[in-house]
């Protein structure tokens, strides 16, 4: 992370910690809570307590406006705007060695939903600023979640705000919005009343997009009800980064109620690799909260405890992010 970023986040954390309201930040008080689901996929269990200390975190994703003014404010240069190292890439093509980002295509027809590779397309030119490829810009996507963000992304558009990623409980914590055990951020019922509560998918994935919520891809941030901590799009819409490693397995639930762990940070680098891509030698952090592909026939992940696993050097077209400010930060008042 370069120096000049790190000191413009430095001038601006007095700023956020004073004032985090008008940053569009919420205020969560922490606590225990059961982490995780024993419902659904493998990774999401075993349910465990955990505790998390008090933390600010944003209301919504950042947005394409938000990231702009980063971009303009110390001119960085996000991943999917850089050619692939080809050492970092063994037997990779010359002519896939370019600037580029993964762009969800939808296919005319039904496909074998184990093969991503049919709707998934590297396409180059891809980018935050180009979420579809060349010759198609964000303009008028303002409000909607910035995306092709790689993590180092993430990370340094923190630091320069001076904010920090949220680690996976935290995020799991506030997504929940004290509804400790539902499925849902809402409660338990995916549409109650017929009511769409965050942007997924609705159809066949990936060749049957009915958009019945109203957006066949990101939507405008704010565009569904708040949690009952008045976050918004912590489900559906786009994935969300958070500081921790990924492993296949949430630890085991601790055997006494003295041994709770606080504030846990998860796996660790080396057991984060895939090992189906292990030469290629790239860490997976955990993402959380789903996005607007997820479908009742396919990744089932629009709920607070599911978890998946997303390369470093990946942002696609359906990943984002939100950041913290942490109580126990230097200098920070909590109310």
């Amino acid at each position: 992370m370069n120096d000049e970023i790190q000191a413009a986040g430095q001038a601006l954390a007095q700023a956020n910690r004073e004032a985090p309201l008008q940053q569009g930040m919420v205020w969560i008080a922490g606590g225990p809570f059961r982490m995780g689901s024993e419902r659904h996929y493998p990774e999401e269990a075993p349910v465990h307590r955990v505790t998390v200390g008090p933390f600010w975190i944003d209301r919504t994703p950042v947005t394409n406006r938000e990231f702009r003014r980063f971009v303009e404010a110390t001119g960085y240069v996000t991943l999917a705007e850089v050619a692939p190292d080809a050492k970092d890439y063994p037997g990779a093509l010359p002519h896939m060695l370019r600037p580029g980002s993964l762009v969800f295509t939808p296919p005319g027809r039904a496909v074998d939903l184990n093969d991503w590779s049919q709707w998934w397309r590297f396409e180059f030119g891809a980018n935050w600023r180009r979420p579809y490829g060349r010759g198609r810009s964000n303009q008028g996507l303002d409000d909607h979640p910035v995306v092709h963000v790689a993590y180092k992304d993430a990370e340094a558009y923190a630091a320069w705000a001076g904010k920090e990623l949220p680690t996976e409980a935290e995020w799991e914590y506030a997504a929940r919005g004290g509804l400790d055990g539902a499925e849902f951020a809402w409660g338990d019922e995916f549409t109650p009343g017929g009511m769409h509560m965050a942007n997924t998918w609705q159809g066949a994935f990936p060749n049957e997009n009915l958009a019945a919520d109203g957006y066949p891809r990101t939507s405008p941030v704010q565009s569904f009800p708040a949690n009952g901590y008045g976050l918004f799009d912590v489900i559906g819409n786009v994935w969300e980064w958070t500081a921790d490693w990924y492993s296949a397995r949430h630890a085991a639930e601790a055997p006494k109620a003295c041994c709770i762990p606080e504030n846990p940070r998860g796996g660790g680098e080396r057991e984060s690799y895939d090992e189906c891509a292990s030469s290629l030698r790239i860490p997976r952090k955990v993402v959380k909260g789903g996005s607007h592909l997820c479908a009742p026939n396919y990744c089932r992940r629009y709920r607070p405890a599911a978890r998946h696993a997303q390369p470093v050097d990946s942002g696609m077209s359906h990943v984002g992010f939100r950041c913290v400010i942490r109580a126990s930060t230097e200098g920070f008042g909590g109310r």
